[in-house]
């Protein structure tokens, strides 16, 4: 997998690409609150795949309890993978990089979250804005103390929804944006895993080659080593200038950033 940092920063790129080319289309006319409350969902969501992993570093972002929660993920996966792989699939556990990595899983996220924000924006709302702000923080922040995080991150996720939420109170979010936050952090981090070494099987169950848990990935010249000096001298910090600028762009056609406004940040 990518490290914390850069699939974090694919999330809000994604979530930036989508929302500042998509002119013609409702997602690219939110409003700058509504913008806000899903570049928070969508650079959450892009870590929110890895939960499958226990020993992760992003299972212990609020500690037992998402422990807990990854544990449980872990083995839902690892089961899921078990009962439907195939005599050409690797006999690994399947815990990581099964279930959750794979766009059924992406598709569930979204609809779920769409769900939830439908029901209630006044507690379903700050609830998911608290975990995937927490997700965001542990991701980009992935050098903290072990031994302090937790507490780090959810006093730093409490203060970030809180900010969020009082910007938009008088803005209420969309709940159809939210879910495709959702998703496209999801997918994001499917294509982060996927020029790495070992591939993401984002397109289970699809059989491929006679394989239901595919690694889709480019040809091996193309891969990167998870934390190599690719991904730390050339993709992380390209992904973070893309997404600074397209984010503002984003924001800018928003009507948020009017001291840019003598700049066209996406001539397009």
């Amino acid at each position: 997998m990518s490290t914390g940092p850069t699939h974090a920063m694919s999330g809000l790129l994604a979530w930036a690409a989508v929302t500042a080319f998509a002119q013609d289309h409702p997602i690219g006319q939110l409003t700058p609150q509504s913008w806000a409350v899903g570049a928070v969902l969508s650079t959450g969501a892009a870590l929110l795949p890895d939960l499958d992993h226990p020993s992760s570093t992003i299972s212990r972002t609020f500690g037992p309890v998402s422990q807990g929660a990854s544990a449980l993920i872990n083995t839902t996966s690892s089961f899921v993978y078990r009962t439907t792989r195939t005599r050409k699939d690797s006999k690994r556990d399947g815990g990581h990089r099964g279930l959750t990595h794979t766009l059924v899983f992406a598709v569930i996220a979204a609809v779920f979250t769409t769900a939830v924000v439908q029901q209630s924006q006044k507690w379903a709302l700050p609830a998911l804005m608290f975990v995937f702000a927490g997700l965001a923080v542990r991701g980009i922040m992935n050098d903290w103390c072990p031994q302090k995080d937790a507490l780090l991150i959810t006093g730093v996720s409490a203060g970030i929804t809180v900010l969020c939420l009082a910007w938009t109170a008088q803005t209420p979010a969309s709940a159809a944006a939210c879910g495709l936050a959702v998703g496209i952090g999801c997918v994001a981090h499917f294509l982060g895993d996927a020029i790495t070494e070992q591939g993401c099987p984002i397109l289970w169950p699809i059989p491929i080659a006679g394989r239901t848990w595919f690694p889709v990935a480019p040809p091996k010249v193309m891969r990167m080593q998870t934390g190599g000096k690719v991904e730390m001298a050339v993709v992380g910090p390209l992904i973070t200038i893309l997404g600074v600028w397209l984010s503002a762009a984003a924001l800018q056609r928003a009507g948020a950033l009017p001291f840019l406004d003598s700049f066209d940040l996406l001539p397009v």
